[in-house]
């Protein structure tokens, strides 16, 4: 193997670190291939035993170790491929290290790393020791002072953590910067970029009166499309004072956009570093839903300076705490910004369908995993999403205001420590009153739970029992499941939609609105006072993250659909009655359906993106998840039976939405985004009718005065049949040749397309010039979008989808292990499908998994998802 034997780690071994490391000085002399890193820093001994100091390294050429100015003896310390062990250090003193390093033969993208001829930076979990010997690990937390020293010419602009103190002109060319952090942080939250960048600029005043220098750098000529994300930015920062009180604490903020990362971005202090994808954005370049996910994670990042930088985690088992609490805060302050109930939906869309899969399959964990061998495996649905769902539900369990002051405790408590789980939970415990023990079991527990209802009404007394169960299924290591409490929002509607109150047990008023917490295996709610028999709703803006078999009949939803005042369970009505037709094969309800669509586009102008989510039905992985013995062919069938049922039942509507013209001026606002939306799910229901609707669908690429009108018009070429796909790409192709984001939209959109043709395709695609392995961007455009967005190939009955998936795997893992792992997370439904298909994907993962170099990140998922 090229990595050591990969070694479990466990929470339950956590250890304090043996060694303190509160200062660390790093000076940088840039070159590409060779670079020159010294660091000095001050380290003092935990307790009074002599120990050996086990510092973390890896890549690492090291040029010279002293103690206290004296050069260290051979003797004294070892060196292996990932650790730099010093035997016998005293308690308290000052360690010099000079290492060499090469950015440019960096492929692994983490560490310090060339992207397009300027230097990045990118360490979280584990990449600060791919820079220098240290402890890289989060509970060591140093006031970091950074040198860097480059040639002027080639990299004029020299960024780091902290706020800029010094800078200034050297011999031969080279300049300097001084940046200095005054706040202690982990060495996760490193970072350095240089090179030659555009920028923009803007400030911020908050609060307390400060004024904050923004500056967002990107590659030249692409600054004019940096300035919604410099609008988010400061709208983030608002919000953050608005909702939980924070202030940003330095007199810098800036991002720097990089075209080859692994991740989204990065939140690393005062620096945060950017996929392009996610900061760069305009009307002709980017859809709307990038400028929803810029929004998104712009905020996300700047959230974590509190929930993530000031207040971190003691060790990568924590991770949930920064990245859950995130997710949440992310999430609540896209919901302020545009439409909360559509934002709502759109988040339960996300989870569904990439966490719902994750709890279900092989690589099923608990939000706070108990081991783990490469944490980068770990940066998933589960941790982040369902991280935020938690969180929601501690909100709704322990109410509003209970949350608020927990939270600022938390804030006040916390501040400048790396904690854990139970530190953050206690928080809430205290403020209210609460016993939040069963609680945890949200963190420790995999699975998703199966919750089921029945109702029982009695018309003579007026009384309505509600009976609610709960059952998670058994998952990797985890045969048993106890209870957790599962936060329920209930109310009841008539069959003609009127609304029905009822007074629950030990109530002394009847309410239309009822929170109730099911935190036993089963449990009967008893009401008083119930007019007529009521159709219940459980899960108000899906109050918990399960899934619900309420035994409501089709008739039942279609009331719901029309009339319940909760927008969740009106598209979740429509959804399941949609489920239950694909899934059953039985189309006799599809005219009733269609009409209750129809309905939904009467009343489109009041809200076009509800509308929109409502037309668009359950997607094919869904159904797959959903069904006990999956048939994707079988089930793709049955979809666009539907589809076109729908679509033919609306057809001149649909029509006349997808030819309306585009807005000018192009408008990002959530209202005009909504508008496009319908536009997008109108071309998407009239796709199913096929070839027929090409002409409708070649106008509407045409006429496109947006990325989403265009992108929206492909996907429906495409997803039709239709002939004038091909010709279409081709003039896309070549007008947007020359621009990388868009041209990964033009890898996507074929990958994603759920022809006859899909997998020669995409082997055809990486075989195409501008196809780069070396590109994360690029790589997930092809092959992430082929098998997470087309099941129907991906599946295949012959094997293809999986050897091509494999295969483009094998070939990124020598040179970006950690991208090549998160490819595989398609295969963790593979023992779900029939023998045949079964069979194809256990030997596409045993040939992965006999390769002898294969990667500690690879090797895990592949294990794991065998296991």
């Amino acid at each position: 193997m090229r990595d050591a034997d990969n070694v479990t780690v466990h929470l339950a071994d956590y250890q304090p670190p043996a060694y303190s490391i509160d200062e660390i000085a790093l000076v940088f002399s840039l070159d590409p291939d060779t670079t020159l890193v010294a660091a000095r820093s001050q380290v003092l001994r935990a307790g009074d035993k002599v120990a050996p100091l086990v510092l973390d390294g890896k890549r690492l050429e090291l040029q010279s170790l002293s103690i206290d100015g004296q050069v260290l003896d051979p003797s004294a310390y070892a060196v292996d491929p990932e650790k730099l062990i010093i035997h016998a250090p005293p308690a308290n003193f000052r360690l010099e290290i000079v290492t060499r390093i090469s950015p440019a033969a960096n492929t692994a993208l983490e560490g310090l790393y060339m992207s397009g001829g300027r230097f990045c930076t990118q360490c979280e979990a584990e990449g600060f020791r791919a820079i220098t010997y240290f402890l890289d690990r989060p509970d060591i937390l140093a006031r970091y002072a950074v040198r860097i020293e480059a040639d002027k010419e080639q990299y004029p602009t020299l960024l780091s953590n902290g706020n800029l103190t010094e800078s200034g002109d050297m011999e031969d060319g080279r300049h300097y910067a001084i940046w200095v952090d005054p706040h202690p942080k982990p060495s996760y939250l490193f970072a350095l970029c240089a090179g030659r960048y555009e920028s923009i600029h803007d400030d911020f005043t908050t609060k307390s009166g400060r004024k904050v220098a923004l500056g967002i750098y990107v590659d030249p000529g692409d600054s004019g499309r940096a300035r919604y994300a410099m609008d988010a930015l400061k709208r983030a920062m608002k919000w953050d004072e608005d909702a939980f009180k924070r202030e940003y604490d330095l007199d810098l903020f800036n991002i720097v956009a990089v075209r080859d990362f692994n991740f989204g971005a990065m939140e690393n202090k005062g620096l945060n570093v950017f996929n392009s994808s996610l900061i760069l954005a305009d009307a002709e370049t980017a859809t709307d839903a990038d400028f929803e996910a810029i929004e998104a994670v712009v905020g996300h990042e700047y959230f974590h300076n509190w929930t993530g930088n000031r207040i971190t985690c003691r060790d990568w088992f924590q991770l949930c705490l920064k990245e859950g609490l995130t997710v949440y805060r992310e999430q609540e302050f896209c919901a302020d910004q545009r439409s909360r109930p559509v934002q709502r939906i759109k988040d339960v869309k996300r989870l569904r369908a990439r966490q719902f899969g994750e709890d279900a399959g092989p690589l099923a964990h608990p939000v706070r995993p108990s081991s783990y061998q490469k944490i980068d495996n770990f940066y998933t649905a589960t941790v982040y999403e369902k991280g935020g769902e938690v969180i929601r539900m501690l909100k709704r369990i322990i109410g509003e205001d209970a949350f608020a002051r927990g939270m600022q405790l938390y804030f006040e408590r916390r501040d400048g420590t790396a904690s854990t789980v139970e530190d953050f939970i206690a928080c809430f415990a205290e403020t209210s009153g609460r016993d939040l023990s069963q609680f945890m079991r949200w963190y420790e527990q995999a699975g998703t739970p199966s919750v089921k209802s029945r109702g029982q009404y009695n018309a003579q007394t007026g009384g309505y029992a509600l009976t609610v169960s709960q059952h998670i299924a058994p998952t990797p290591g985890q045969p048993s499941k106890a209870p957790s409490p599962i936060p329920l929002w209930v109310s009841f509607i008539a069959a003609d939609g009127a609304r029905i109150a009822a007074k629950l047990e030990g109530d002394t008023i009847s309410r239309t609105e009822h929170h109730l917490v099911l935190d036993a295996a089963e449990r009967t709610f008893h009401f008083a006072d119930v007019l007529e028999q009521p159709i219940p709703a459980l899960l108000h803006g899906f109050s918990a993250p399960v899934t619900l078999d309420d035994g409501l009949s089709i008739k039942e939803r279609l009331s719901q659909m029309a009339h319940d005042p909760d927008p969740f369970t009106r598209w979740e009505a429509g959804q399941s009655i949609a489920r239950e037709i694909m899934l059953s094969g039985d189309d006799g309800h599809a005219p009733e359906l269609a009409s209750a669509l129809g309905r939904e586009l009467d009343r489109a102008q009041e809200d076009p993106a509800f509308a929109a989510l409502a037309l668009r039905l359950p997607d094919l992985n869904e159904l797959l998840l959903a069904s006990a013995s999956p048939d994707p062919e079988r089930l793709f069938a049955s979809r666009e039976e539907l589809r076109r049922a729908i679509a033919t039942a609306h057809r001149a509507r649909l029509e006349s939405i997808a030819g309306l013209k585009g807005e000018q001026p192009f408008s990002p606002s959530a209202e005009a985004a909504g508008r496009r939306a319908l536009k997008s799910a109108a071309l998407d229901l009239l796709s199913s009718l096929g070839v027929e609707e090409g002409s409708v669908f070649t106008a509407a690429f045409q006429s496109a005065t947006s990325m989403t009108e265009a992108a929206a018009a492909l996907d429906a070429l495409g997803a039709s049949g239709s002939p004038a796909f091909d010709d279409a790409l081709e003039h896309f192709y070549s007008k947007w040749r020359e621009n990388p984001l868009v041209i990964d939209k033009w890898f996507a959109v074929q990958a994603a397309s759920p022809r006859t043709d899909a997998l020669a395709r995409v082997e055809r695609l990486r075989a195409h010039t501008d196809f780069n392995l070396r590109n994360p961007n690029r790589v997930r455009a092809l092959a992430a979008s082929f098998a997470m967005r087309n099941p129907r190939a991906f599946h295949e009955a012959d094997g293809g989808g999986y050897r091509f998936l494999a295969g483009i795997a094998e070939a990124i893992d020598p040179l970006n292990p950690a991208l090549a792992a998160r490819l595989l997370t398609p295969f963790e439904s593979w023992k779900r499908f029939d023998s045949s298909r079964q069979q194809h994907a256990r030997a596409a993962l045993e040939h992965l998994k006999a390769l002898p170099d294969l990667s500690k990140n690879t090797r895990e998922v592949v294990e794991r998802t065998l296991a």
